[in-house]
């Protein structure tokens, strides 16, 4: 009698899949060293950053879920290891557009969902590049700035980007996080703090609205426009001299707004996206630029799983995230580790601590008195590898409880273009940031 060995899952699935058979869910194995490696990576080139001072044994790590291991890759589900994962087969047809559809709409890359988290592809394709909406949002335009000629993969949430790259399905991700009207984007400051990715990157893109319908429809007829809350925010003044009559609605993004007009060929209807969006859907530019300010910019990260080595013949920018026992209190001594040697601060964004959120004091008259606890997200212009740096992290330790380096990572130091906000995936001139191709 032979003995043969237990074939692996992903070739179990792959039975499953030709003999029609529902696939069962994966249990994940997990794997967790949160004193040695808190941030969830043991090897290669993350390992600068366990030498570095700020990370000790005193750093403490939010999430105890650990690492899952999933067809021999390393993830971080957030939901923590009891998570299931039903691994599907991928969709031939998914960089295509799926199947032809007739009318005025081109078919497009269906958005990935939780569903569609599958085995890792082949290595020497493209260089994969996640992002949250449809084909001809922002952030499509963003990825294709941050890495030209790269295969943009579409997700319908951002935690669904999250995780396509955790689990191989992409190798970065392009995300928003603040806007230079509307702020900041803490959906994905929490995700951030959440997952174990690290800031590669950053691009910064001027958003360029218009107002998009079908094609003959003119302004002073159209009943709504729809877009994302932020867009209908950005463009108030400008859209009350077009179509004064027209109701405000909100929508998940822009360019899933041109898509919902076109596929219900909806006359009464208007939607703010890109020119490019009015391309791929078939509509027309009833106007263009119709931001209410011209300077409006959004600002991006790159994700991905391994952080870049930093270096100091270039400008840098390093993201941390940190938390302290005394409150606010102990802020100024924290921002003062920067002050004493000349780093400047870009950003200070607090969000409230989950894990901790309120604390409470005993007061001697007044009785109990309960404060709100914070998270400080940082971003100062200094390397990691520069000396300063290390010291001014090493200072913040002795004031906080929990610290984090989110990534260390190029400057976004490209020209201001307008065409950055509405160029095609596969375009390679003003939106090509050639310091951002080495990650």
């Amino acid at each position: 009698m032979h003995s043969t060995a237990a074939p692996p899952s992903s070739y179990l699935n792959s039975l499953l899949r030709k003999s029609n058979t529902p696939l069962l869910p994966l249990q994940c194995a997990l794997r967790s060293d949160p004193v040695n490696f808190p941030n969830g990576i043991g090897s290669s080139r993350s390992d600068w950053q366990s030498s570095c001072a700020i990370l000790s044994s005193k750093i403490l790590s939010l999430d105890q879920a650990g690492a899952s291991a999933v067809n021999g890759h390393s993830s971080a589900p957030s939901s923590g290891g009891s998570d299931l994962l039903g691994l599907v087969p991928n969709k031939s047809d998914a960089a295509g557009g799926g199947n032809a559809e007739t009318g005025i709409v081109p078919a497009q890359p269906k958005p990935l969902t939780i569903a569609d988290l599958s085995p890792a592809p082949l290595h020497g394709s493209r260089l994969r590049v996640a992002y949250q909406g449809v084909p001809g949002a922002y952030s499509e335009a963003a990825a294709a700035k941050a890495f030209p000629n790269c295969e943009a993969i579409p997700c319908d949430q951002f935690e669904v980007a999250f995780q396509s790259v955790e689990l191989w399905i992409a190798d970065r991700a392009v995300l928003p996080v603040e806007n230079s009207l509307g702020g900041s984007i803490h959906r994905n400051y929490d995700l951030m703090l959440r997952h174990r990715l690290h800031v590669v990157g950053e691009v910064q893109l001027p958003v360029h609205h218009c107002l998009l319908a079908l094609p003959g429809t003119r302004p002073e007829y159209l009943t709504r426009v729809i877009s994302h809350p932020q867009a209908l925010a950005q463009c108030e003044h400008t859209l009350t001299k077009l179509a004064p009559q027209a109701a405000r609605e909100a929508v998940d993004d822009t360019a899933g707004a041109a898509e919902y007009i076109a596929t219900n060929n909806l006359w009464d209807t208007g939607a703010i996206a890109s020119s490019r969006a009015a391309e791929l859907y078939g509509l027309e530019v009833l106007a263009d630029g119709i931001q209410d300010d011209s300077s409006n910019m959004t600002r991006f990260v790159m994700l991905a799983r391994e952080p870049v080595i930093p270096r100091i013949d270039r400008p840098f920018k390093t993201s941390i995230v940190f938390a302290h026992d005394n409150g606010t209190s102990a802020l100024f001594k924290v921002l003062s580790a920067f002050a004493f040697r000349n780093i400047s601060l870009t950003k200070i964004e607090s969000r409230p601590h989950r894990n901790k959120p309120i604390r409470v004091v005993d007061g001697a008259d007044t009785g109990t008195a309960k404060h709100f606890e914070y998270l400080f997200y940082v971003d100062f212009e200094a390397s990691m590898a520069e000396v300063r740096a290390q010291n001014a992290l090493a200072d913040v330790q002795e004031f906080t409880s929990f610290l984090r380096v989110l990534g260390s990572y190029p400057m976004d130091m490209t020209p201001w273009s307008p065409c950055c906000s509405s160029s095609p995936p596969s375009s390679s001139s003003c939106c090509s940031n050639p310091q951002d191709r080495h990650n």
